[in-house]
């Protein structure tokens, strides 16, 4: 399978070249960036892998896969440019601006006959994991409640519009997480944080999500918290999981590791970082699941070439994309919103 990159800036660089070198049977294109100093960083970083000015000249040199990973604003363009070429198409998250940008790229690509992911990477976090094994396993008994947070103190982040906004950006993990886990919802209720007042893009957020099945989510981010909750806490009838920190590939990328330099050690948690399963005075720690990110980019390489699903299927993406737009419209509103069955979703709706 043969795999190209457009942008090489921190997720192209970090999140997605790591993996896609690391493949099996993958070859590794060439990435469309036109800053010299990307090329020169793509040059020293991974020698042999040329640099393109546009999607067509990658496309040209032979590629399967296009994977789009640059800022918000531009990238549902370049998407839609990918489609049209007739390659499969990954889009970095948050997928669109909106739901209706969101359904659109959907439409064109089921029109070309385009299959269409999008890079919700943290279903593949050691914690997620570990919770979704808990749930699965009934070691939590019945879930009530789901509290997942990602919260940092990160002043430069502040009104950075890469992503939209961390609601955008940052919710768009905890959203697909929350909906993964439990379901479709039926009330989103949302506030967001600006420092400014004329600040284009928020920098924190807390969202609740009430679910079909009765389970209810609250999700919450920042990029200026000094004091970080609990990643994740998950509140049962027969106990509760709570674990701290986020989950070691992200700094690992940061560092300049891949899945294809740490082999068996990619994603592993030493066991000071594991959570804990409390119910009265039962106190344990839990052993966390290895993460493994580069489970997205092996499931994508089956599905395209069995025809099978994709490790994130497009209209997932749409499904989240609507719960964002709700929790904007609750804050815009100041009240609850109310969400039809099919709008937070992920199968096909006419």
């Amino acid at each position: 399978m043969r795999i190209g990159l457009v942008g090489y800036g921190h997720g192209g660089r970090f999140f997605h070249a790591p993996l896609i070198s690391s493949l099996p049977a993958v070859t590794f294109v060439g990435v469309v960036t036109r800053s010299p100093e990307r090329r020169q960083l793509l040059a020293a970083e991974y020698p042999g892998v040329p640099a393109f000015d546009s999607i067509g000249q990658l496309v040209e040199a032979g590629i399967d896969v296009l994977v789009v990973s640059t800022p918000l604003k531009g990238r549902p363009a370049l998407v839609l440019d990918g489609i049209e070429h007739g390659v499969a198409v990954v889009s970095d998250k948050p997928f669109a601006a909106d739901a209706q940008q969101a359904q659109t790229l959907i439409t064109m690509a089921e029109r070309q006959g385009v299959r269409l992911s999008v890079y919700q990477n943290r279903r593949w976090d050691s914690d997620f994991l570990t919770v979704r094994k808990l749930i699965e396993s009934g070691a939590l008994g019945r879930v009530t409640r789901f509290e997942s947070r990602i919260e940092r103190y990160s002043p430069q982040s502040v009104n950075n519009s890469s992503g939209g906004g961390f609601l955008r950006d940052l919710g768009s993990h905890l959203v697909d997480q929350a909906l993964l886990l439990f379901g479709p919802v039926n009330r989103v209720y949302a506030e967001l944080d600006y420092l400014e007042k004329d600040q284009a893009f928020d920098n924190g957020f807390f969202v609740s999500l009430t679910h079909a099945n009765g389970v209810i989510s609250h999700l919450g981010g920042s990029c200026l918290q000094n004091t970080p909750g609990p990643r994740f806490r998950v509140t049962g009838t027969q106990g509760c999981y709570s674990v701290d920190g986020l989950d070691g590939q992200e700094a690992s990328a940061l560092a300049g590791l891949s899945p294809k330099s740490e082999g068996e050690r990619w994603g592993g948690e030493e066991h000071r970082r594991w959570g804990w399963f409390e119910q009265g005075e039962v106190r344990e720690r839990v052993p966390s699941e290895r993460g493994c990110w580069n489970q997205f980019y092996l499931q994508l390489q089956t599905a395209l070439q069995s025809g099978g699903p994709l490790p994130v299927e497009a209209r997932d993406a749409l499904a989240t994309t609507r719960v964002l737009d709700a929790a904007r419209l609750s804050f815009e509103r100041r009240q609850v919103v109310e969400l039809s069955p099919f709008e937070s979703h992920g199968t096909k709706s006419e």
